[in-house]
């Protein structure tokens, strides 16, 4: 996503969202950040960014690890962890591309 571009919205992105920016939105959404129908359609980079920073100060206060949420987030965080590898697994994506060592 360029600066003058804006991004096309959760519900529409590669891979059933399996993108850097739809782990930032479901991420978003776990911690409240943005309403759970979010898709952030239209948005631009800078607002993704934002985002990305208040997800990112969140994480931090866990150590960035999900053993350390609270017993609710961390059961939020894997029911949507669990809905987007299934989403994202109807919509062609396996996670092969992730594991590939390209070196």
């Amino acid at each position: 996503m360029t600066p003058s571009k804006t991004y096309i919205g959760y519900d529409k992105d590669l891979n059933g969202g399996m993108t850097d920016i739809g782990k930032i939105i479901r991420e978003a959404r776990v911690f409240g950040f943005i309403p759970e129908a979010e898709t952030c359609e239209g948005w631009q980079v800078h607002r993704i960014e934002a985002i990305w920073e208040q997800v990112d100060a969140e994480w931090a206060k866990y150590g960035f690890r999900v053993a350390n949420l609270p017993d609710d987030l961390r059961e939020k965080y894997l029911a949507a962890q669990a809905e987007a590898v299934a989403r994202a697994r109807a919509a062609g994506w396996s996670g092969e591309q992730e594991l590939a060592d390209d070196s």
